[in-house]
């Protein structure tokens, strides 16, 4: 085994990421990188560094015959860890990959459907109430809400069908993971090349999200509080969101692949069990925010406003984590 596994190995299974081994060793996240990818070694000093650290031998990291340091019962690793350990293999890391890019567009589609659901409803309602169709009121509601509940449904579909083939994959983000030979190698390769995918995506996203809301001030500028116009710029809008929130959510969730295969930031050991004890906080935070939503835009009929709940839950989501693991760790 050449040094660069052996680094791989060790700091996988001391549960720190790139980032936590660099600032042990007073180096840069990319030079661990490097010395991971063989394509960089590191000096004696280092060298002795990660012996001290890693609680091994010189002789082990330096001479690639030595395959097996001495290592702690296995009891004493999970006892630290918390985690079960699950060793994946380089088929099981590939098919993963390519499961996390399918759920990707169909995660991303019914996300961008269940925007888009109240567009056709809305988009008529103004226009009947400025006169500008020949149908009976009850006929363009149906319509609407035909197209809303299809559109939602379709989703769900989507979601369900995603989720099922997702509880094979579950460790990947629950577990720690050991992966074989070769494993890390690819994955990182892969998460470079679609490195520029995934900014193209997500800044476009984001741009797309931001000016979303240019059609209804430019609506209030030339037509003022004209029904159908309003009705019309406020179905541009949310059309305009579902577009970035689909760059966004399909970007997200493959770069959030090569992050669970390589433990890295929101996947790294510590995070997968901060994580674990969030579940029941999250199932019931996202389970009140749903209702919320649906509770106001039903009752208010204010579709063009109500979408701001998502905004404002997810930065309060963020908070209540923050509060909770702050008295965790204080209890």
């Amino acid at each position: 085994m050449i040094l660069a596994d052996k680094i791989i190995e060790l700091r996988k299974k001391s549960g720190w990421s790139q980032e936590e081994l660099a600032e042990q060793l007073d180096v840069s996240r990319q030079s661990i990188s490097k010395w991971e990818g063989a394509q960089s070694t590191p000096d004696m000093n280092r060298i002795l560094k990660l012996s001290e650290i890693f609680g091994v031998s010189t002789d082990y990291l330096l001479k690639d015959e030595l395959t097996s340091p001495p290592e702690e019962p296995a009891w004493e690793k999970e006892e630290e860890s918390g985690l079960p350990i699950r060793q994946v293999s380089m088929e099981e890391a590939a098919a993963f990959l390519v499961y996390k890019e399918h759920a990707s567009r169909r995660i991303s589609v019914g996300v961008m459907m269940c925007i888009l659901s109240p567009v056709l409803l809305i988009a008529l309602s103004g226009l009947w109430d400025a006169g500008m169709l020949p149908f009976a009121e009850s006929a363009v509601v149906g319509i609407g809400l035909t197209v809303l509940l299809l559109s939602v449904g379709g989703a769900v579909g989507l979601f369900v069908t995603a989720g099922l083939k997702g509880h094979e994959y579950e460790y990947f983000e629950k577990e720690e993971i050991d992966t074989a030979y070769g494993v890390d190698g690819m994955a990182r390769d892969r998460k470079e090349k679609y490195r520029h995918t995934y900014s193209l995506y997500l800044v476009t996203g984001i741009v797309l999200c931001v000016i979303s809301a240019i059609p209804i001030f430019l609506t209030f500028l030339l037509f003022g509080e004209n029904g159908a116009a309003l009705s019309v710029s406020v179905s541009l809008m949310l059309i305009l969101v579902a577009a970035g929130v689909l760059l966004i959510v399909r970007s997200s969730i493959v770069w959030g692949g090569y992050q669970m295969l390589l433990q890295e930031d929101d996947y790294s050991v510590e995070s997968k069990k901060e994580s674990g004890k969030n579940e029941p906080i999250a199932a019931i935070y996202w389970g009140l925010a749903v209702a919320l939503y649906l509770a106001a835009s039903f009752l208010t009929n204010a579709w063009s406003r109500t979408w701001i709940v998502w905004p404002v839950a997810g930065v309060l989501y963020g908070v209540v984590i923050a509060v909770a693991h702050a008295v965790r760790k204080k209890g």
